[in-house]
């Protein structure tokens, strides 16, 4: 019987644990190359993204020392030269999208704005000063000298790189102070950003996707070894080794069982488990055949001497001589005794005869009359309890041991009579289902402790005292029902609870393919009030 397992498992796809083994090899291969593109992506970006700013960092020192005319180096506090420095004129040599800001020692314009291109209707037009925005002028006026080339986000302009200087202009109308603030549009350089990103960013993508494909074949493929190491052991877990000769000749293949791979220890670990597991079966096999050897001798050997003690002790009590009452009483013992003894070796040599397999005789059973011979045998054993008989209108009919098939029905009956109370009613029903012929033993006594219904059908198996054992019982009556319906290819189960006890065999009809389990038969089973 194979036990349900209980153990809750965590959802397949909500934790790891529970993936296969190859979808977290590749998953954890693909988590380190996605990783490593990121690394590498991130810090190619990054790199760019220096070079690109390092570039428009130059064009702004240039365009910065450009206002001085002279486009020399000009170190800090130097005087502006030449005739460039136009408050509301842009330079020629500042590009267009160029912020040029003036700025006095309060920090407020006095010159300058964003480079526009201007047209002239008279001319080709030139550069023009064009206003800023209120975010523009408080961004730019933030930037000071200490600063260096700053980053600043000018609003609607966009991000722009800045920088700031300190000039002085010592005579003439311009004389005084000033702070000038230079700036480069950070458009161009931002796209270029935005498509190596983008490039990047498919590359890796592409290339995860490729080494996860590739990365899952070649799992798939390094991992089929496992497979068949899996396979095998599920099928010996299909065998049947609770009991009878078991071979296994299942093996992991030798390809499969080299120490030096990982899979290859767990396929040889494997085989000498069978090894092992399979001298274990073989020496259980050869214990218990011994045993049933010697029981089957035992009893056998037993039944002679048994007949011979009953016999004797019969001849006494016939005796024409006087009998003092006391050894009267002592030779009814012996032969009660002898009579109990006997029906126990008899029932130790049936089973032991079941387990080695001898043939049943194979003819058509009439259920139905076996049903009323044998709860007309159970009425006269049992007068004080309530026997009935729920039979269909057409007879029941499957092939077996006539005589085999009726002591089942007789144990199940004595089986009531014993552990039920005097009283009590005992209902025999005989019916089908599909491919199957159905016979119950129904009583309303105290019923079944839970803990003992799944031993029930075990050899010497015993009830407590909620089930009373007044006739005695040599705990070998179920096991009998079990070994005879299981030799005919059927089924026997018990359902209880107090009140109502089901015992149900279930015996399969000509050439049925499968016999329903029995513990599940439940439209036989009466209602309960």
């Amino acid at each position: 019987m194979r036990l349900a397992d209980k153990t809750p498992r965590p959802a397949r796809w909500r934790s790891p644990a529970g993936w296969p083994l190859r979808t977290r090899l590749a998953a954890t291969m693909i988590a380190l190359l996605a990783v490593l593109g990121l690394v590498v992506g991130g810090t190619a970006t990054f790199y760019v993204k220096q070079s690109l700013y390092k570039q428009v960092d130059s064009k702004l020192h240039d365009a910065r020392f450009a206002l001085s005319g002279g486009g020399g180096k000009r170190q800090p506090g130097d005087p502006f030269r030449g005739s460039y420095l136009a408050l509301n004129k842009p330079p020629p040599n500042v590009t267009k999208g160029s912020v040029v800001l003036f700025l006095d020692t309060s920090r407020q314009q006095v010159g300058g704005g964003l480079v526009q291109f201007q047209p002239d209707s008279t001319g080709p037009g030139g550069n023009e000063y064009g206003d800023l925005s209120a975010t523009a002028l408080a961004a730019l006026t933030s930037v000071t000298p200490d600063d260096g080339a700053v980053s600043v986000d000018l609003g609607d302009e966009g991000s722009f790189r800045a920088e700031a200087t300190e000039v002085t202009i010592p005579s003439g109308e311009l004389a005084g102070s000033y702070l000038v603030v230079v700036g480069l549009p950070l458009k161009d350089a931002n796209a270029t950003l935005i498509r190596v990103a983008g490039f990047t960013g498919c590359v890796v993508l592409g290339s995860l996707l490729i080494a996860g494909w590739g990365g899952a074949l070649i799992v798939r493929r390094t991992l089929k070894p496992l497979d068949r190491v899996a396979a095998t052991a599920s099928r010996v877990a299909e065998l049947r080794l609770d009991r009878g000769e078991v071979q296994l000749a299942q093996r992991v293949p030798e390809a499969d069982t080299d120490p030096r791979t990982e899979v290859g220890q767990v396929g040889a670990a494997l085989n000498r488990m069978l090894d092992h597991v399979g001298n274990a079966l073989e020496a259980r096999h050869n214990s218990e055949m011994q045993v049933r050897q010697f029981v089957a001798d035992a009893s056998h050997e037993l039944r002679t001497p048994l007949a011979a003690i009953r016999g004797y002790a019969e001849l006494s009590r016939r005796s024409r001589q006087p009998i003092p009452d006391e050894l009267a009483h002592v030779l009814g013992r012996v032969e009660s005794e002898a009579k109990r003894m006997t029906t126990l070796v008899e029932d130790l040599l049936l089973l032991a005869r079941l387990d080695a397999g001898r043939p049943l005789a194979q003819d058509p059973v009439d259920l139905t009359m076996l049903a009323v011979d044998a709860t007309s045998d159970a009425h006269a054993a049992g007068p004080a309890h309530f026997w009935q008989l729920d039979l269909p209108d057409e007879p029941v009919t499957v092939i077996g041991d006539g005589a085999r098939l009726h002591q089942v029905l007789a144990n199940l009956l004595a089986n009531a009579r014993t552990h039920t109370p005097e009283g009590s009613t005992v209902t025999v029903k005989v019916g089908t289902v599909p491919n199957a012929a159905v016979l119950q033993v129904i009583d309303n006594g105290p019923g079944i402790q839970a803990e003992l219904v799944p031993h029930i059908f075990e050899r010497f198996a015993r009830g407590d005292s909620s089930r009373s054992r007044a006739a005695g019982s040599t705990g070998l009556g179920l096991s009998i029902v079990h070994a005879v319906v299981t030799s005919h290819g059927g089924k026997v189960g018990v359902q209880s609870r107090p009140g109502q006890t089901v015992f149900t065999v279930m015996l399969p009809a000509a050439a049925a393919p499968a016999v329903p389990t029995a513990e599940h038969h439940t439209p036989y089973l009466p209602r309960v009030g």
